[in-house]
């Protein structure tokens, strides 16, 4: 154990000594540090400074992450109705009363035109897909909007 400490305390002056410019002392330190390495028995060297081959392998198995994608849950025509629904009754400029499936967003509910692009991408945010601007100037009626949803998700009565 003597020669280990002696060989630490060696380390920290070798490692003071080589900031420094090369000189006679960091070549007589050098000399001592192997000098001292070399009078070290090998099973103590192998104790003290494992190789790669000794270190022992975790005993618990490594865990890998992975990924597991699912389909999304089966849609009907009643769950389209009912989300449709829901996503209009929750929208502020749309009073709940009124709304019904054959209600006009214009002339019935007194939504503008910008309104009627806020539904669409709401809609659009539920459902999970865009709806082009050819086919959002059709659906002005909550009707339109389930029956546009069931044909895009093939959804048949």
């Amino acid at each position: 154990m003597a020669i280990i400490t002696r060989l630490a305390r060696l380390s920290l002056k070798l490692e003071n000594v080589a900031l420094r410019p090369r000189s006679r002392q960091f070549s007589s330190l050098a000399t001592k540090h192997r000098a001292l390495c070399r009078q070290i028995p090998e099973s103590l060297r192998l104790a003290v400074f494992p190789t790669s081959a000794q270190v022992p392998v975790a005993s618990q198995p490594v865990l890998v992450p992975t990924r597991h994608y699912s389909e999304k849950p089966p849609l009907t025509f009643d769950s389209i109705r009912d989300r449709t629904m829901l996503v209009l009754k929750l929208y502020d400029k749309i009073d709940p009363e009124k709304l019904t499936l054959e209600s006009h967003f214009i002339y019935d509910l007194g939504l503008d035109s910008l309104d009627c692009v806020e539904v669409i991408m709401a809609i659009e945010d539920e459902f999970g897909f865009e709806i082009p601007d050819t086919d959002a100037e059709k659906l002005v009626k909550p009707a339109d909007i389930i029956q546009y949803v069931a044909d895009k998700e093939d959804i048949y009565k």
